[in-house]
């Protein structure tokens, strides 16, 4: 059952209810794209495009980033060095069960954000980037979950790709 459909999110004021199934729906997705993958099916880039692992690593990344900003943080010498390396599979490369932990650590600390968020900041404005694009915690934290839906349901269809070319 899709997330929106299991209900309100324990302690998520129902201003951020969306942001919380969206991040709900990203894990479930996240965490079937890469269940039951070798790290060869998961670290494949058909076409020479990007792996279901970097999606999946992408999301964890950008999710981090994006909730930084929201917390009106810049970005920390870890976070700059994970975005460089989103789709290195690393050696060993990761599997699933890494990538599914990492998921879960990752969409665990968003949920926990979310849930801490106080509503009378959510217009508060941000900014983004060394460019200091404009935002506000509300556009960071939809953003957030919405990036992370979409990376995720990347990830579900560069699985099927994946495993149709074995076929």
């Amino acid at each position: 059952m899709e997330a929106w459909l299991r209900g309100p999110v324990d302690g998520v004021t129902p201003l951020l209810m969306s942001v919380a199934h969206m991040l709900q729906h990203a894990h479930d997705d996240g965490a079937d794209a890469v269940h039951d993958l070798t790290p060869e099916q998961i670290w494949t880039r058909p076409g020479g495009g990007a792996s279901i692992g970097f999606h999946v690593r992408h999301l964890i990344g950008a999710l981090d980033r994006l909730f930084s900003y929201a917390r009106g943080q810049g970005l920390t010498a870890d976070q700059l060095r994970a975005l460089k390396t989103e789709g290195d599979p690393g050696v060993p490369p990761a599997d699933a069960e890494t990538l599914t932990a990492e998921l879960v650590e990752a969409t665990s600390r968003a949920l926990d954000q979310v849930r801490a968020t106080d509503p009378s900041t959510l217009l508060e404005p941000r900014t983004v980037g060394r460019q200091r694009v404009p935002s506000t915690v509300l556009g960071l934290l939809v953003h957030g979950g919405e990036h992370s839906a979409r990376h995720a349901g990347q990830a579900i269809t560069l699985k099927r790709v994946v495993l149709g070319a074995e076929c």
